[in-house]
């Protein structure tokens, strides 16, 4: 995979863990700022942060239509704020998501940041070893999805990581951990033809 050319947006948030943790899988992670850089990728990761910050900055650069247009035929991955802004509808805030997922999501769902905790995410696809440690920092609730969206993981009984074709998401944060086996899922899943 190291030919592979898979973005981290790096306009706001946790931007380089997600490039750490793919330079572990061997594969080349520029950060993207502009859609100049986005179109020499093949992925794209949109990490967790502020998600008010990260529309606003979205927008300010021009950035949502052209993510949009790369998801068309490029998977996409977002995690916490970048699930947000990848979502179809928030539920409790006037933000206009990308709409890339068909899924509601409610922004800061657990709490302040000093409700943030970690506890372990249920995740069936990876079978020897089910259970994944879940970072959740001031992190959304996926409320419920439609269309063909695959919910993938839960938190006792509450969604936390689904796809569709060739968007992932997770209300937590996987990069914060020291296991790759979600980015490395992406990459395997999402790039048959790496």
């Amino acid at each position: 995979m190291n030919k592979l050319a898979v973005g981290v947006l790096a306009l706001q948030g946790d931007f380089e863990l997600h490039q750490k943790s793919l330079r572990k899988l061997g594969v080349h992670a520029p950060l993207v700022r502009t859609k100049e850089e986005l179109d020499a990728c093949r992925g794209l990761i949109i990490p967790g942060g502020e998600s008010t910050t990260l529309i606003k900055l979205l927008n300010k650069t021009g950035m949502p239509e052209a993510v949009k247009k790369f998801s068309e035929d490029r998977p996409v991955f977002g995690t916490c704020a970048g699930c947000i802004a990848m979502a179809t509808r928030i539920t409790n805030d006037t933000m206009t998501p990308m709409g890339l997922i068909d899924m509601d999501v409610e922004r800061n769902a657990y709490g302040r940041q000093v409700d943030s905790f970690v506890d372990t995410v249920q995740i069936p696809m990876f079978d020897s070893r089910p259970g994944f440690e879940g970072i959740f920092i001031r992190a959304p609730k996926i409320l419920s999805v439609g269309g063909e969206t695959e919910i993938l993981a839960y938190h006792r009984d509450e969604i936390v990581m689904a796809r569709n074709k060739r968007v992932l998401v997770a209300t937590f944060h996987p990069e914060l951990t020291g296991d790759t086996r979600i980015h490395r899922f992406f990459l395997e899943a999402f790039f048959t033809s790496a």
